[in-house]
């Protein structure tokens, strides 16, 4: 099985990014026509969907996520006095983590004849919860 790491900063404290391109080149790599690419998210705040890459979607989007998982809520993972072993840069993220699990934070992809199988709307989508910051998803070749 064939595995790259794919290095993307971010820009912004919610951001969403395209990866549609790097899995169809990950894909051309592979030298195979038929199989399966796992896309899958290193962090826990970050998420990684299917979905429209759309401007207005993506505001709602980032709407809907606050005000489930508003970041002014007093949420006990921010509490970081209270936590053990804590670096000094540790930020108040804990809205960000629960945002993750609801999106999930892999996908399969199918690949048929060398190509995503992917609906005419549909992108590959790096989600940011959290950010700006160095964030990696792992490509996973299934045959």
């Amino acid at each position: 099985m064939t595995v790259e790491r794919l290095q993307i900063p971010t820009q912004h404290p919610f951001q969403c990014i395209a990866l549609t391109e790097a899995v169809t080149r990950f894909i051309a790599q592979q030298g195979t026509q038929d199989g399966t690419v796992l896309i899958s998210g290193q962090h826990t705040t970050t998420a990684v969907i299917v979905n429209e890459m759309e401007e207005r979607l993506i505001w709602d989007l980032e709407a809907w996520l606050a005000e489930i998982a508003p970041a002014q809520r007093p949420w006990k993972h921010n509490d970081l006095e209270l936590r053990p072993n804590i670096p000094a840069d540790e930020p108040r993220n804990a809205h960000a983590h629960p945002q993750g699990l609801l999106l999930g934070n892999q996908v399969m992809v199918a690949v048929q004849d060398g190509k995503p199988v992917l609906g005419t709307y549909q992108d590959v989508i790096l989600v940011e919860l959290d950010g700006p910051r160095q964030r990696t998803v792992a490509l996973q070749w299934i045959a």
